[in-house]
C-alpha cells in the first residue's frame, strides 16, 4: 500500500510540469518561465533520484526520473524559443 501511495503521489506531482510543456509547445513561447525554477527543481529531483536509488524505492525513483526529465525539457524549450526569437529579431 505504501508503494502505491508513493507512486500516485509521485505521478501527481511530476505530471504538474506537463501543462507548462504543452503550453510551450503550442505557443512556442517560454518567456514567462524563469530559468531558475526548473534548474533548481531538476537539481533537487536529481538528488531525490539518487536517494531513491540508494533506498531502492521505486516510487521515489520513478517520480524523480520523470520530474527531472520534464524540468530539463522546460529549460531546453526556453533556450530554444529564446534563440529562435533572437534570430527573428535580428533578421
Amino acid at each position: 500500500m505504501e508503494t502505491i501511495i508513493g507512486l500516485v503521489a509521485g505521478a501527481l506531482t511530476s505530471f504538474g510540469f506537463v501543462p507548462q510543456i504543452v503550453k510551450g509547445l503550442k505557443t512556442k513561447k517560454m518567456e514567462d518561465v524563469s530559468y531558475y525554477m526548473p534548474v533548481i527543481l531538476a537539481v533537487g529531483m536529481s538528488l531525490w533520484l539518487v536517494y531513491g536509488l540508494l533506498r531502492r524505492d521505486i516510487a521515489i525513483i520513478a517520480a524523480n526520473i520523470f520530474g527531472t526529465a520534464c524540468n530539463i525539457v522546460i529549460v531546453a524549450m526556453k533556450r530554444m524559443y529564446e534563440r529562435n526569437r533572437d534570430i527573428k529579431n535580428y533578421i
